[in-house]
């Protein structure tokens, strides 16, 4: 066969497989989660369990890391856990390239620096716990848009600077989480209102936002459209005005703080209504009527351990 016609023949399959190879570089895969994983092993400063230097290696896969798992199908990582390991360091944006991540908890260690931008495009994210390090500034705004995301917890951080586009507030876009089912962020430099949307996720469990700079008032059908609520933490900030009556229709709660802030006016007997409740604080408010004892710390502690949540001290 004539060499110019082999030519024709061969040049358009040497350019489909240069296509593919070039496709295959751009789209994530294994080898991205690695690179990902690798710069945040780069970023830690301080391993005192060498959890690092003794099993983050190239001897075994990355599946194989400690607090790392990978799906059965595609070996992709989907879990990256490692709480209460004392590492000290920062967060890489290339860990937004880990894009099959669907729980991210880095709690109770001592990383500081930015949440990195790039979070937002983890959008197979279900749960996100970064409480008790040392983070500080803003959370993107895509953060907002993880429509996935189930659990949210930066508590006790020192996240003071811009939250959003507004300064400290929490957005409106967290009524964009409709799968949401714990949004704690006690402690973390929250600033303003209470978006009313945030009462309208039905799937919401716990909705913990204590010790922080919030004021306003609490709407009067505050648990119309909470039916699953077991915790509603909001003491310590500046809220005034009535406890609205409605409080009584969130049947499962089994957890209410309210103290520490301006509430006034009578405690609403439907409370009584609340045959779940463990734990009751509505101290240090100027509320009237029927007297309601704060239960002892140990009974609290005891009723933060059954729900599974991180006690604040």
């Amino acid at each position: 066969m004539d060499n110019t016609i082999m030519g024709f023949i061969f040049l358009p399959m040497l350019l489909m497989e240069c296509f593919m190879a070039a496709l295959a570089m751009s789209e994530p895969n294994f080898t991205t989660d690695q690179f990902a994983l690798l710069e945040f092993k780069a970023h830690i400063t301080s391993d005192p369990l060498n959890i690092m230097s003794s099993n983050w290696t190239s001897a075994t896969s990355i599946c194989n890391w400690v607090g790392v798992s990978c799906g059965a199908l595609h070996r992709r990582v989907t879990t990256l856990d490692l709480p209460n390991m004392n590492l000290t360091g920062s967060l890489p944006p290339k860990l937004g390239n880990l894009s099959f991540l669907v729980s991210l908890n880095l709690s109770r260690n001592n990383f500081h620096g930015h949440l990195p931008s790039e979070f937002g495009k983890l959008q197979r994210l279900r749960l996100i716990d970064l409480s008790h390090n040392f983070l500080y500034g803003s959370i993107a705004d895509d953060i907002w848009l993880l429509s996935k995301l189930e659990i949210f917890r930066v508590g006790s951080n020192q996240l003071t600077g811009t939250i959003s586009r507004n300064i400290g507030e929490i957005p409106q876009e967290i009524g964009n989480l409709h799968n949401l089912e714990r949004f704690v962020a006690g402690n973390a430099g929250f600033f303003g209102f209470i978006p009313p949307n945030i009462f309208n996720i039905s799937s919401l469990r716990w909705i913990c936002l204590y010790t922080n700079n919030l004021f306003g008032t609490l709407p009067i059908d505050l648990c119309y459209h909470l039916p699953n609520l077991e915790v509603l933490y909001l003491d310590e900030n500046q809220l005034q005005g009535s406890i609205p009556s409605s409080i009584g229709k969130c049947k499962k709660l089994k957890g209410l703080s309210l103290g520490n802030n301006r509430f006034t006016g009578y405690i609403p007997r439907s409370i009584g209504n609340l045959t779940e409740l463990i734990e009751i604080y509505l101290g240090d408010n100027n509320l009237e009527g029927e007297s309601i004892t704060r239960l002892n710390s140990l009974k609290y502690r005891k009723m933060q351990e059954a729900l599974g949540f991180v006690s604040r001290e």
